[in-house]
């Protein structure tokens, strides 16, 4: 049995004001690794979905950020990112989100993100489609990639390395109107489903991240794949871009000459 899309709605509402009304306390926090920062309403957040999940489901398996993997039964599977954008929410920056996503024998079946620093909570059920706040979004029409906004991310361990990603915004950025890095890929994935921004890209990310985001904007009417081709979206480290359709086969194409460039 799974969950119903009332019992994540209120889950994630309730975790991400769980975030909302910490975020401006003095947390206790540390580092990962340099720029990974993980504060004391990671903690509580995940510790408030994992409750109420377990307790619901306690034979569904779990991939938390903080907590990690836990298996159990492979056939349900939860995604949860308690803060995505945990520097921004430490230093009151108003991007972040809680992001929870259930998948069935594998397939994505509900996605939830929610930011609660501007009231916004975006969701899809598997062939319903995907909303805000309870209206219906779609991905934008924008045809031309000269005439797109897009999103992208950097990892900072990976500075200075053929996998960085600069070289793919340094090419990108000649050929669009402008790219932003926000810090969030749960909302960079929501954007691209409700039509801000026309492709978000990113590497080296985790399924926490991206999974409910996954589901979203493919609910909306975009494209998400893995940023070559063959890879994955829900294990290991990912690689992902989306976009509407009309401008995600121009930007594979780039991403790929670029890749070419570097012998990767």
């Amino acid at each position: 049995m799974g969950p119903t899309l009332e019992q994540v709605l209120t889950w994630t509402s309730e975790a991400a004001e769980i975030a909302r009304k910490m975020q401006h306390q003095k947390l206790e926090m540390h580092y990962k690794a340099a720029a990974d920062l993980v504060t004391e309403a990671d903690a509580a957040v995940e510790k408030y979905l994992l409750e109420h999940i377990q307790s619901a489901f306690p034979d569904h398996s779990i991939n938390a950020e903080e907590s990690g993997e836990q298996e159990r039964d492979s056939e349900h599977k939860w995604y949860i990112d308690p803060i995505d954008g945990t520097l921004n929410y430490a230093h009151g920056f108003p991007i972040f989100a809680v992001s929870v996503a259930y998948a069935y024998k594998g397939e994505l079946q509900i996605g939830m993100i929610c930011n609660p620093a501007a009231n916004e909570t975006y969701w899809a059920v598997k062939g319903q489609g995907a909303f805000l706040n309870g209206e219906p979004i779609h991905v934008s029409s924008v045809e031309l990639l000269r005439d797109s906004l897009l999103i992208t991310g950097f990892r900072q361990y990976l500075i200075g390395t053929p996998r960085s990603n600069i070289n793919n915004f340094t090419r990108l950025s000649l050929e669009v109107q402008t790219i932003r890095r926000l810090g969030s890929a749960a909302l960079d994935l929501a954007y691209v489903a409700c039509g801000k921004a026309e492709s978000f890209w990113e590497v080296d990310l985790n399924p926490w991240d991206v999974a409910a985001g996954i589901l979203i904007v493919r609910e909306a009417g975009g494209i998400v794949d893995s940023l070559y081709g063959g890879g994955e979206l829900l294990t290991g480290k990912v690689d992902i871009l989306c976009a509407n359709p009309h401008i995600f086969p121009q930007m594979r194409s780039i991403l790929l000459e670029e890749r070419a460039k570097l012998s990767l």
